[in-house]
């Protein structure tokens, strides 16, 4: 008996690339600059992400240098988005 679901973001991997995706959809305001906000409410209320699940996956796409986190972590830019594909 099952009483869970599979969790899509469950992979690091997976959610790095949903987040990609997202940051790929929103108008960067300044110096390529995209608020956190603007990719972190998406993915925990539209797609159901979890907390961990975000961080999981922002860790991993900052280690495959997809995204660069500011250090005050209020944005982060695209980098390599052809390597995210």
């Amino acid at each position: 008996m099952k009483l869970a679901t599979d969790r899509p973001y469950a992979s690091p991997e997976a959610a790095a690339r949903k987040l990609i995706e997202l940051a790929k959809s929103v108008e960067p305001v300044q110096d390529g600059r995209i608020h956190i906000e603007k990719i972190n409410a998406p993915f925990l209320y539209t797609h159901k992400g979890s907390g961990e699940e975000f961080g999981a996956g922002i860790k991993h796409a900052v280690e495959r240098g997809w995204l660069e986190l500011h250090e005050s972590g209020t944005y982060v830019r695209l980098l390599k988005t052809e390597a995210a594909n």
